[in-house]
């Protein structure tokens, strides 16, 4: 459902009694923790339980589990989730009352108010990007407000409220949510295509990233990640606009040298190192417990932008070499039968690639078996079979069908058509179409010293403990 941004945009303050439907999901629920902090009286609900309940929970925030128009009590503003139905009875009923309707973009504006913003944007390694600089700049003494779209392990939180100006956010493109908002600051991870059924088309989402150039404040301050052509090519019209542009990464080529550039880059087992070079001189040695090179430019980016800030540079360090990664981001599920278990949030085909090459480090000898659930028809259809082309660097890999989301279901458009696209033998690849066998299908192959990855950004990280439990019980049986 698409929810107009009012053309007033009110502080958290003045909305009232503040009612979230689809309260469990990563960004509502961010917000809505934000806002019961704050003080705003906040109630909401979910068609299912999530991760990210517990936390509001702990704030005694009234949740319901299933859609009711009287769940909405005496609201006076609705904040509303992208995946709603037009028919969902909660908007039926804020609509019949003429409430305050907003989309979750505003939400996130209105506990923005006041603060300096500091943004992530980009197709790619939003959500882990955000959440080192969170951590980052708690280390270095920001306490700053956060809203991240994976838990933080180091938080066990999503979002939360601190008390100094500094507000970290990501900034999400799929809904054109980050053109609401007016950054102090903004990092761009990369610019690759996606989310065409809100875009239209390639042309139009590169033309969204240089919109949202112009939502950063005059004189603002933009931090680029160079090893990506897309991200390269906004800084010069950034330089247009008369921001201060700093250029990140770990290549060697730009049109002007780097301002900040990670050498020495050396991976072993679940860890990383680098160290900074900053105008060309060593700064500074980083060491993170995230593996994978894809995972040093997020970091190098959000070491930049604190240091570029005025933070100290031991406590940006000390706070990188804390972070133990973010929900569904090479996130270890645990092991059993010696088989070690990893899920990871990554969907479109440069995220697989990368990913897969942080579990081969990681698996060492082992062979890397992927459990993949394609994302978004529309997705699929555009990107299906490179998805299944950056899967082929896998030694194992089944395939479930499409997780829907907000769309409806194409019979041309299935998990087959990843699956058709894999480079690996045929009896290496397998479309398996319903969910509830693909733990099994993938167990049937797993041995000790194997390493499995679930990825997708739908519901597969629910078979994890499911796969774990089957690894178990098939060593019971041995």
């Amino acid at each position: 459902m698409k929810i107009p941004v009012p053309d007033e945009l009110l502080p958290a303050d003045r909305l009232g009694r503040v009612h979230f439907v689809g309260i469990g999901g990563a960004a509502l629920s961010g917000i809505a923790r934000v806002m019961a902090r704050l003080g705003v009286p906040v109630t909401g609900s979910d068609n299912n339980e999530t991760p990210f309940l517990a936390a509001l929970r702990e704030l005694d925030v009234p949740i319901s589990i299933g859609y009711d128009a009287a769940n909405l009590g005496d609201a006076d503003t609705l904040v509303v989730t992208t995946a709603a139905r037009e028919d969902n009875p909660e908007v039926v009923e804020g609509r019949r009352r003429g409430l305050r309707i907003l989309p979750r973009s505003a939400g996130l504006a209105s506990v923005m108010d006041g603060r300096d913003v500091l943004a992530v944007a980009g197709t790619h390694g939003k959500t882990t990007t955000t959440a080192l600089l969170t951590v980052a700049l708690i280390e270095a003494g920001a306490d700053p407000t956060y809203a991240v779209g994976g838990v933080l392990r180091a938080t066990g939180r999503n979002a939360d409220a601190g008390k100094s100006r500094w507000f970290v956010a990501e900034a999400d493109e799929s809904d054109g949510a980050f053109l609401v908002y007016r950054p102090h600051a903004a990092i761009v991870t990369n610019v690759e295509a996606d989310h065409l059924d809100q875009w239209g088309s390639e042309e139009a989402y590169r033309a969204a990233l240089l919109t949202f150039l112009e939502r950063i404040e005059p004189g603002g301050l933009l931090v680029l990640c160079v090893d990506d052509d897309g991200a390269a090519a906004l800084a010069a019209p950034a330089l247009a606009r008369g921001l201060e542009v700093v250029l990140v990464g770990t290549g060697a080529e730009a049109d002007r040298p780097l301002d900040y550039r990670a050498t020495d880059l050396a991976f072993e087992g679940t860890s990383s190192r680098f160290t900074v070079e900053h105008d060309g001189v060593a700064l500074t040695d980083v060491s993170l417990q995230i593996p994978g090179r894809h995972y040093v430019v997020d970091a190098l980016a959000a070491f930049a932008l604190g240091h570029r800030l005025g933070f100290d540079v031991d406590g940006l360090v000390r706070g990188l070499a804390a972070f133990t990664g973010s929900g569904r981001r090479m996130e270890s599920k645990g092991e059993a039968g010696g088989v070690r278990v990893v899920d990871s949030y990554a969907h479109m085909p440069q995220e697989i690639a990368a990913d897969l090459a942080a579990a081969r480090g990681v698996a060492g000898r082992g062979r890397v078996l992927v459990a993949f659930q394609p994302h978004l028809v529309s997705r699929t259809r555009t990107y299906g079979a490179a998805m299944g082309a950056a899967l082929g660097s896998a030694d194992e890999v089944v395939v479930a069908d499409v997780y829907l989301a907000r769309e409806d279901a194409d019979p041309d458009v299935t998990g087959a058509l990843v699956a058709d696209a894999v480079p690996l033998p045929a009896d290496r690849v397998r479309f398996v179409p319903r969910l509830t066998d693909v733990a099994a299908a993938v167990v049937e192959r797993a041995r000790p010293g194997d390493l499995v990855l679930t990825l997708g950004a739908g519901d597969i990280t629910d078979l994890c403990p499911e796969v774990l439990a089957l690894l178990g019980a098939r060593t019971d049986a041995q």
